[in-house]
């Protein structure tokens, strides 16, 4: 046997070689407690102590406030403060930027780079009559073919005393209670009609759909022309049931009443009626209670 052999066994005979710990009263040296040890146990359970000390550090560093106070790691208060402070300034600038456009705007049209133009918001009616020009709104042969057909059909029987006396005869589109009335002097060139919401709205006459879309101000619109220079403006609609172009019979559901449009207090019906581009008060036509 070689020397290193000698010594890797000698070696190996002082790991394994068993120790024994005892606890004694020292005054009696009464025997309390006594373990068995030997070398390789004491180094195994010293490394193994080691390692969870090393876990358990990281992980109170990594994931508890406790690494607040060690240098080098952030406040959890000062990261939750940064990223406010972050939005907050993602907020101003998007307002800084709404401000520079309204600015520039305004530059704009002192410098006369833009002109002003009146335009009655509470009536789409104006706007169509700029183009009322391009418009046509003359009807096919096919549409005056179906016009007489219907026109021959007695549907409002109640009605055709009445017809022969007079050039038209108007169909109340709701009925409800006159929340406003027609007012010159406060340009509300309408009656509004308070009814419950989605109510059917009817056609007050026969004619053609000239104008179904939605505004802003008013909500779903729709405009219908009549015979003898008539025109019928109803506003605030939930839902449109026709669409431009389309023929109309009286009575005939066009819309549905609601609460749609920036000018609007209420479910309601805002009704206008208009003859040879001038408005007229519809309560001398129509009865709506």
């Amino acid at each position: 046997m070689t020397r290193k052999s000698k010594n890797k066994g000698k070696f190996r005979q002082k790991l394994i070689h068993k120790y024994r710990m005892v606890i004694l009263n020292e005054d009696t040296f009464e025997e309390k407690v006594s373990f068995k040890l030997t070398r390789l146990n004491v180094f195994i359970l010293g490394s193994v102590f080691s390692i969870l000390l090393i876990v358990g550090t990281i992980f109170l560093i990594a994931f508890t406030p406790l690494r607040e106070y060690i240098p080098g790691y952030s406040s959890t208060k000062l990261k939750k403060d940064a990223t406010k402070l972050v939005y907050k300034a993602d907020s101003l600038q998007q307002i800084l930027e709404v401000n520079n456009l309204y600015i520039q705007k305004v530059r704009a049209l002192l410098t006369g780079e833009i002109s002003e133009v009146m335009f009655d918001k509470d009536s789409v009616l104006q706007a169509i009559q700029y183009d009322k020009d391009t418009i046509d709104l003359s009807a096919s042969d096919i549409d005056l073919e179906f016009r007489q057909e219907i026109e021959s059909t007695d549907r409002y029987s109640i009605f055709e005393e009445a017809t022969k006396n007079a050039d038209i005869v108007f169909f109340a589109p709701v009925t409800g209670i006159l929340s406003d009335g027609y007012n010159l002097e406060k340009k509300h060139f309408a009656v509004d009609i308070a009814v419950e919401m989605d109510t059917p709205v009817k056609s007050v006459a026969d004619g053609t759909v000239i104008f179904a879309e939605w505004t802003a101000d008013t909500g779903d619109v729709i405009i219908v022309k009549h015979t003898s220079g008539f025109i019928s403006i109803y506003k605030h609609n939930s839902a449109l049931h026709k669409e431009q172009g389309d023929l109309v019979k009286s009575g005939e559901v066009i819309a549905s009443a609601g609460n749609s449009g920036e000018y609007t207090t209420g479910p309601h019906l805002h009704f206008e009626l208009w003859n040879e581009g001038y408005p007229v008060n519809p309560t001398n036509y129509i009865d709506f209670e």
